[in-house]
């Protein structure tokens, strides 16, 4: 469970593991997807210190609903795929469109 959350949020986040888990997922896995999902709605409000732009200007997961799950839609979004190439120290990303920006990342 992240570091400095509520009961609300501990509850959420036992709610998104045990779902990951009946859908077939590792508990490696589930506890990174309820984690990841928590992290993001505290970030979305104003309940962490520190958060990203794309964990605060992107859509909620509760309203998204898996729009961008694997590769629907249009797949992760430009901020989504510079904030990997950023963790992944991909040089001249700044120049890149979202186009490389998934083939640098091997989307």
């Amino acid at each position: 469970m992240p570091a400095g959350s509520n009961k609300k949020r501990e509850r959420q986040y036992e709610h998104i593991k045990d779902s990951a888990l009946d859908r077939g997922e590792s508990r490696k896995r589930a506890e990174e997807i309820a984690a990841r999902t928590v992290n993001k709605e505290r970030a979305q409000h104003g309940e962490s210190k520190t958060a990203s732009r794309s964990s605060i200007d992107d859509m909620p997961a509760s309203r998204r609903g898996g729009q961008r799950s694997h590769s629907g839609a249009q797949g992760p979004t430009f901020d989504q795929l510079y904030n990997e190439a950023r963790q992944r120290n991909i040089h001249g990303r700044s120049k890149m469109n979202k186009q490389q920006l998934a083939s640098a990342l091997g989307h």
